[in-house]
């Protein structure tokens, strides 16, 4: 479905969006690739690695709607990977990731709109289910948005859906470079020891988009069955060496991470590799939804959790898959 389209990756230049890059040049022969995003700097480095001649690349910000409806002129589908994403700066600066995460959520939805635009994927996060900090509850009312989106579109053939994934193995930010910057000093601080994670590599986020872009009906918020692993592990994994300094929660930080809460599981169903979270009196049901999908509804009372997970890497699992980021 990627031959001959048009494609728009906001906030393109981030780890994701440079992953879906070379994913889609190497497997399909779009029409223009479009990378939207307001750091010049970003795009001019990412042009030294990419840049196929259907390749575009536009500084823009998603708050900034005019900009965003001049985009989006021609664009068949839009893959959402802009937001403001750390924690504690969220915590910090809390209205301008509101501003990022859930206006520029808005801004893209109405461009999307009014520009006849196909598909819509929205990357979201973890931290968007049961959220308790800043930056998850904006996840969790763009999430909304996207979802609620579907029930305006009118006559549009255009479909919204979100995917909705853990901890990025080796993406910018992330625990593995942070603790291999880290182990310099010899020491690794730590959290909290009992602490656990949801684990995905950019390759199986990346699959995962794709696979939504194909398959969506539209309102979806798609999860990816994924391992857990212990942060103390990861610490093992860098450097069984170093010492482990436990520091403390910081802000808005949770032990555990939730990306289907029990009371989503009356709207949530298991697809085999993915569960998807059904729109609550949306434009089709559950039943039917299953009757055409083969999807199985999960128990009632479900919830996904990294702590609670059946599936967790060992440390031998985790130095391997450190080994393959350096």
């Amino acid at each position: 479905m990627f031959d001959n389209k048009t494609i728009l990756v906001t906030g393109g230049t981030g780890s994701f969006g440079k992953h879906f890059t070379k994913t889609i040049l190497e497997n399909y022969q779009p029409k223009k690739l479009v990378i939207y995003s307001r750091d010049e700097l970003k795009q001019f480095e990412m042009q030294q690695q990419y840049n196929a001649p259907c390749m575009r690349y536009f500084i823009g910000d998603i708050r900034d709607s005019d900009r965003l409806k001049r985009a989006l002129e021609g664009v068949d589908i839009v893959v959402h990977a802009a937001a403001l994403k750390q924690v504690p700066a969220a915590e910090y600066n809390p209205f301008e990731c509101i501003k990022t995460n859930v206006l520029g959520a808005q801004n893209l939805i109405e461009a999307c709109l009014d520009t006849n635009v196909k598909r819509v994927v929205a990357l979201s996060t973890d931290k968007a289910a049961a959220p308790i900090n800043l930056y998850g509850a904006t996840k969790l009312c763009s999430d909304k948005l996207f979802v609620a989106a579907n029930n305006i579109k009118g006559p549009r053939d255009i479909r919204f859906s979100v995917v909705r994934y853990g901890n990025v193995m080796g993406s910018r930010g992330s625990v593995i470079p942070f603790f291999l910057e880290k182990r310099k000093t010899g020491v690794l601080p730590i959290t909290d020891p009992t602490m656990t994670r949801f684990n995905i590599s950019l390759q199986e986020g990346v699959d995962m988009v794709i696979w939504a872009l194909e398959h969506a009906w539209g309102g979806e918020v798609l999860v990816p069955k994924i391992p857990s692993y212990h942060i103390t592990d990861v610490a093992l994994a860098i450097d069984p060496d170093c010492r482990q300094d436990i520091i403390g929660l910081r802000p808005g930080e949770k032990i555990h991470e939730e990306m289907i809460t029990a009371s989503d599981s009356v709207n949530t169903v298991d697809l085999g590799k993915y569960y998807a979270i059904l729109p609550a009196g949306g434009h089709y049901s559950l039943e039917d939804y299953c009757a055409k999908t083969g999807a199985q509804t999960v128990t009632p009372g479900f919830c996904y959790n990294s702590g609670s997970n059946e599936q967790f890497l060992t440390v031998d699992d985790l130095r391997a898959l450190v080994q393959a980021q350096l």
